[in-house]
C-alpha cells in the first residue's frame, strides 16, 4: 500500500507538474502573441516610414529640380530687374547701375542717385554763382554825342563815313 501511495503521490506530482507546465505554456503563448502583435505593429510602422521617406525623397528631388530651374533663370531675372531699374530712373546713367544680384543693383542705384544728386547740387551752385539774366540785354541808344554833325547824318541814312 505504501507502494501504491508512493505511486499515487508520484502521479499527483506529475499531474501537478504537467499543470504547471500547461500554465507556463499558456503564459509563453500569450507572451509570443503579444510579441507577434508588437512585431506586426513595428513592421507596419516601418512600412509607413519607408513610404514617408520615399515621398520626402521625391519632394526633395522636385525641390532640387525647381532650385536648378530658378538658378538658371536667376541671371535673366536680375538682368530684367536691372533694365526696369534703369527705365524707372531715367535721370541716372545706365552704366552706373550694375550688379549680379538684386541687392547689388539696389546698392548701385543708391550710389548712382547720390552721385547724380551731388553733381546736380554742384551744378546748381555753379549756375547760381555765374547767373546770366534771361533774355537779351536791354537796348540802350548809342551815344552819338561824340560824332560830328556830318557823321550823325551819315549814321542816320545808313552810310559809312569817308
Amino acid at each position: 500500500m505504501e507502494e501504491e501511495q508512493g505511486k499515487v503521490d508520484e502521479v499527483e506530482e506529475a499531474v501537478s507538474e504537467v499543470d504547471g507546465l500547461k500554465l507556463e505554456k499558456e503564459s509563453l503563448v500569450r507572451e509570443l502573441k503579444s510579441r507577434d502583435a508588437a512585431i506586426a505593429r513595428l513592421e507596419k510602422a516601418l512600412v509607413d516610414k519607408d513610404g514617408e521617406m520615399t515621398t520626402m525623397k521625391q519632394g526633395l528631388d522636385d525641390s532640387k529640380r525647381m532650385l536648378d530651374e530658378i538658378g538658371k533663370s536667376l541671371p535673366q531675372a536680375v538682368s530684367a530687374y536691372r533694365e526696369l531699374a534703369v527705365q524707372a530712373n531715367p535721370g541716372l546713367p545706365a552704366e552706373m547701375v550694375k550688379g549680379n544680384t538684386i541687392d547689388e543693383i539696389n546698392e548701385s542705384l543708391k550710389c548712382a542717385r547720390a552721385i547724380v544728386d551731388k553733381v546736380r547740387q554742384e551744378m546748381d551752385t555753379e549756375a547760381a554763382r555765374v547767373r546770366v539774366p534771361a533774355g537779351a540785354p536791354q537796348r540802350v541808344p548809342l551815344d552819338l554825342s561824340a560824332l560830328s554833325p556830318r557823321e550823325k547824318i551819315q549814321y542816320a541814312i545808313g552810310g559809312s563815313s569817308s
